[in-house]
């Protein structure tokens, strides 16, 4: 199929403000949320670029990527009623529209306000006017009402793109999407968008090389130049997005085919679907729990169990035994097993497995122990070596010591990962 008898997507750009951002001191989350959800709408995402709260650098972050060809622009942040909320004021000047008082939406605002107001004690002449700040929009813009205290708008810069403009607090901007999307100038370019359903495939234990080499490989025999591929490594899953552009779903279905033939037994998933999402439909269908005895893990992986609402179905409880003693007294190593093999041991990992599982009665134990670092390694158990083991009701055990990389937080973090790649084999929600 030439390129010519293809749909194009048409593409967007993402404006994220906010002095924070820049420091370090937060970490953006709504330019990834926003990207993820244009992508499913169709869209391709061209650029995601983050700003400090300076009207310069924010009325050239609009330049930048209208210069990128969008036929849409989403803005967060910058909405507030300080005087560095200056968003609407530059997305104004990048339309040419006048600011004018919306004064439905000063009212709408004012009676979000109103009680907070009367219990703090900071009603007046200031909050008025800050709130008839939050209220100037462009003219012609379809004002979104607000989750918060700050509205959002949709206008449209004269020959050029659809400008959203959302809230900074990532609660208030997806709580606001939904407006987004029923917005008449919204709807009317979403009507315009030819429409692809995307493939997701998630791999445990493959690196992106592997994957790359596989596409090249591929690539050789066949066209692939219809079908956008994305990898991301999340949580050590690595997660492989087909994004067929309108008429090249055949060819990203016969993508996604052989990319899980010649990965089958990497493959978490072939529909998208997380480890934790696998796992607990998993656990529910087959009427299991699970126990958790950590070490070096020191309650992430218990954590990240029950992360997920109604995780009271299928987590008995966990133990953190951090010190030998704690091993002994809580979940019954023996201690001449530790002063044997060490702490950090398949051994051990297996008697914490099944003292977790005994003591909560649950079908599923694991036990995890190893060397977190960065001191304590030796030559036979360095910095990284964990061990781990899974032992069930049924007699099922399944046991791992690999040698993790990174800092400390790395190998916990990646711990925590392969812990719940393991529950989920022992649980049996892996693809046959």
């Amino acid at each position: 199929m030439g390129e010519g008898s293809r749909a194009r997507r048409p593409r967007a750009g993402i404006v994220v403000t906010g002095s924070e951002l820049l420091t370090g001191a937060v970490r953006d989350a709504n330019g990834p949320w926003v990207a993820r959800e244009l992508g499913e709408l169709g869209f391709e995402v061209a650029q995601v670029v983050l700003v400090g709260d300076r009207p310069e650098d924010l009325a050239a972050a609009l330049r930048q990527v209208t210069e990128g060809g969008v036929e849409l622009v989403v803005t967060s942040g910058g909405l507030g009623p300080t005087a560095d909320d200056i968003t609407v004021e530059i997305v104004a000047a990048y339309v040419g529209a006048e600011l004018e008082l919306d004064t439905a939406m000063q009212e709408t605002i004012g009676r979000r306000v109103a009680r907070w107001a009367r219990r703090t004690g900071f009603a007046g002449p200031a909050l008025d006017e800050a709130t008839r700040k939050q209220a100037m929009v462009p003219r012609g813009a379809v004002p979104l009402d607000p989750v918060g205290t700050a509205p959002g708008l949709v206008v449209r810069r004269p020959d050029g793109p659809l400008v959203v403009v959302l809230p900074g607090p990532p609660r208030e901007l997806q709580g606001m999407w939904p407006a987004v999307l029923e917005a008449a100038p919204f709807a009317e370019l979403l009507a315009t968008v030819p429409r692809a359903e995307a493939r997701s495939l998630r791999f445990f234990n493959l690196p992106e090389s592997e994957i790359a080499e596989t596409l090249r490989d591929i690539e050789r025999a066949r066209d692939l130049s219809g079908v956008e591929v994305t990898t991301c490594l999340r949580r050590s899953e690595l997660e492989v997005d087909l994004h067929p552009v309108p008429g090249s779903e055949p060819v990203a279905a016969e993508l996604a085919g052989e990319l899980i033939a010649r990965h089958r037994t990497q493959l978490v998933s072939a529909v998208g679907a997380t480890t934790d999402e696998l796992l607990a439909e998993a656990l529910l269908a087959r009427g299991l729990t699970v126990a958790t005895g950590e070490s070096c893990t020191g309650g992430m992986l218990a954590s990240r169990l029950i992360d997920r609402a109604g995780s009271s179905e299928y987590v008995d409880g966990g133990v953190v035994a951090y010190s030998n003693e704690a091993k002994t007294a809580l979940l019954g190593v023996p201690a001449e097993m530790i002063a044997e093999h060490g702490a950090v041991s398949p051994e051990v990992a297996r008697a914490l497995a099944d003292g977790a599982r005994e003591k909560f009665g649950a079908s599923i134990g694991i036990g995890i122990t190893g060397v977190a670092g960065p001191g304590g390694g030796t030559e036979a158990k360095p910095v990284g070596y964990v061990c781990f083991c899974v032992t069930t009701a049924d007699g099922q055990v399944l046991a791992r010591d690999p040698v993790l990389p990174g800092a400390r937080g790395d190998i916990r973090e990646r711990s925590t990962d392969l812990a719940m790649h393991l529950l989920l084999r022992a649980a049996g929600g892996l693809p046959g």
